[in-house]
């Protein structure tokens, strides 16, 4: 996400920040968006921050209402942001029907598990505000981003601002799902893709091979517009390293179709070394938060010794958190439910033999392994925003963690037979602590919002507890339907060309097999990590050399490794075409506002397409026809690919030149 101007016009008061009108608004609009999220983070392997949306909606339907002010509509945007992130449990939860443990998703038990992690997430990030937030230079460019939002828009004179702001959201979302009904319909392609092999073949006549897949997906190029030119740059190098490094490399040779060979080499063999990469990234991200974790912990502790000494009222209203002891009582009830339900998926999974060390050694590790990812992700949240923080990587480090643990302390007593049942149980546990990890990832951003606005801390974490219930509530229905339209990739049954890729639950569930197996492709993950290591160097001295100015994301350049293509090129496409808006925004009398309705319209162009991929597969399930709005048939795809070309490059530019008039 691109960084506001942080010269905004003056915080409007605060007024009254929950109300049940508030509350309501948050909830409804959690619901749409976490169902958009579920979709496009299954489609593309990226979910997306949806506080921004959230506000500039809020604005524009409570603006007229009687009593509104910035501290409610931070409470809507608040409940709202955690669509933009628990809907991230579908890195892994996928995974157990990618295995074949489960057909579908069980509700109460999958609900269960979103809600108790994201409860556990606002827990564990509370501690971590004052050193994360508070007391720290992080930039936070989403928290930034949304408060320079709430404040124009309830400045006195806003209201024309928070209406061209809205315009831009409906316009982007308008657009992307017109544009992917076309696309349905088959009379535009939905990418523009080709294998081939390269010059060099060996004796056997076969030369590397390779590709490119070029997606058109303004859900795509808006996230690009969203992180900016160097996530880009980086994801387009980790892009580079896989194909036309890794893949020719390891097709030297095979015989066979390009696309086979090469798609082969790339799932199979490629993503490991993505994973290693961007497992350093995530392992460095923990070495440098040691210092300011410890720190916020001493505030904490030192914030409960006033509030026991009954000094309460002497602390600033900015610097009330839920308290402490507080924390803790909801931290073990969590951890109760949590417990009951390890229990409930080891015995039903035949693992009953061993259920007291798995139920202890679960929740242990939850406990401890879910502070550690809040602190990483908060990190990496404020340095990066919410929408880039490495919650993949985290899941590829907790999987592998809990993974080998499994493999070396509870196999050996276990039946042969139990190893895809210890697999399931591993993705069961990844699942929980990275719903821990994804909240606390968002909690930090709003938080950073609340600072700028004068809000209180405990009234926003009671907010985003409303959401994260709201939002666990709707998400395994949307991940069934889903399930029943397209299935996942390399699922039982999943019809390829349909199938949603779900890139890091293929990958997370591919990392737990190959440790507990003990076939995981240890060379491959090296590679990834010399890789990682040598991009935290290349990082480091160019924001070092360029004043922070130039960077090289580690965990972007694992992404672009392991991503599949065509969601990595479409999104380096559109942090070039959000570059070069800015540029030309820079030029214009207004150019900060323009930029914030750039970033406004890229929310729209997810928000549309997604939602209406949701639609779509509902359109899917109870039609019983794979492409029901088809028009064309296979016969018509050289044409489609050239119109949808056309009308994609034509309405994004005109789109951009559209708000550059505004």
């Amino acid at each position: 996400m691109r960084r506001m101007n942080t010269s905004s016009p003056a915080t409007p008061t605060l007024g009254t920040e929950l109300t049940w009108r508030g509350i309501v608004l948050g909830i409804l609009i959690t619901l749409v968006f976490t169902a958009a999220n579920v979709y496009f983070g299954l489609k593309a392997g990226l979910t997306f921050a949806t506080s921004i949306p959230a506000a500039v909606i809020a604005m524009a339907l409570l603006r007229k209402a009687k009593g509104n002010s910035i501290g409610e509509t931070n409470i809507v945007q608040t409940i709202a942001s955690s669509a933009g992130t628990l809907s991230s449990i579908i890195f892994v939860l996928p995974g157990l029907v990618m295995i074949g443990w489960w057909t579908g998703f069980p509700y109460w038990l999958s609900a269960s598990l979103c809600a108790l992690g994201g409860v556990l997430g606002v827990m564990y990030s509370i501690p971590l505000r004052r050193a994360l937030v508070t007391n720290s230079p992080l930039p936070y460019p989403e928290g930034v981003a949304c408060a320079e939002v709430l404040k124009v828009g309830h400045a006195s004179d806003s209201g024309e601002g928070s209406r061209q702001g809205l315009i831009a959201i409906v316009m982007g979302a308008v657009v992307s799902a017109a544009f992917s009904v076309v696309v349905a319909t088959q009379l535009f392609a939905a990418n523009l893709a080709q294998y081939f092999r390269l010059p060099g073949s060996d004796r056997n006549g076969a030369g590397p091979a390779t590709g490119y897949d070029l997606n058109f997906s303004f859900a795509l190029l808006a996230v690009g517009h969203l992180v900016g030119l160097w996530v880009g740059i980086a994801i387009l190098v980790g892009a580079c390293i896989g194909w036309l490094g890794g893949v020719p490399m390891l097709t030297q040779g095979v015989d066979g179709a390009a696309e086979a060979v090469a798609l082969f080499a790339w799932s199979k063999k490629v993503r490991f070394i993505g994973a290693g990469c961007i497992a350093v990234a995530a392992i460095w991200t923990l070495l440098k938060l040691a210092k300011p974790v410890v720190t916020g912990l001493r505030s904490a502790a030192q914030s409960a010794r006033v509030r026991k000494a009954g000094q309460a009222d002497t602390l600033p209203r900015t610097e009330r958190d839920i308290p402490i002891g507080t924390v803790g009582l909801v931290t073990l009830a969590c951890m109760l439910p949590i417990g009951f339900m390890l229990a409930q998926f080891a015995g039903s999974a035949g693992l009953g033999e061993q259920l007291g060390l798995l139920v202890v050694g679960g929740v242990a590790y939850v406990a401890l392994m879910s502070f550690f990812v809040a602190a990483v992700c908060g990190y990496m949240a404020g340095l990066i925003g919410s929408s880039n923080s490495p919650l993949s990587g985290v899941g590829i480090l907790v999987v592998i963690g809990v993974a080998l643990l499994l493999a070396l302390v509870v196999k050996p007593l276990l039946p042969g037979v139990s190893g895809q049942a210890l697999v399931a149980y591993a993705l069961f546990v990844t699942a929980v602590v990275l719903a821990v990890a994804t909240i606390s990832n968002d909690n930090l951003q709003d938080l950073k919002t609340g600072q700028l606005v004068d809000a209180t801390p405990w009234r926003q974490q009671v907010a985003l507890i409303i959401g994260v219930v709201a939002g666990a509530a709707v998400i395994p229905p949307v991940l069934d339907l889903l399930n029943q339209a397209y299935g996942f990739a390399g699922a039982p049954g999943a019809d390829a060309k349909k199938a949603l890729a779900a890139p890091q639950a293929a990958l997370i569930s591919a990392l737990a097999k190959g440790v507990i197996q003990g076939d995981l492709a240890w060379d491959l993950i090296g590679i990834g990590a010399g890789i990682g290591a040598a991009c935290v160097v290349i990082d480091e001295l160019l924001k070092r050399s360029t004043a922070g100015k130039a960077h090289l994301a580690p965990l972007a350049v694992g992404l672009g490794i392991y991503l599949p293509l065509n969601s990595t090129l479409t999104i380096v496409v559109g942090a070039v075409a959000g570059w070069l808006f800015e540029r030309a925004a820079e030029r214009r009398r207004n150019a900060e506002s323009t930029k914030q309705l750039g970033v406004l319209m890229a929310s729209g162009l997810i928000v549309g397409e997604s939602l209406l991929g949701v639609i779509l597969a509902a359109v899917v399930v109870f039609s019983g026809n794979g492409a029901p709005l088809a028009l064309v048939g296979e016969s018509f795809a050289t044409t489609g690919q050239v119109l949808g070309f056309a009308a994609f490059a034509g309405l994004g530019v005109g789109l951009y030149r559209w708000l550059l008039k505004r």
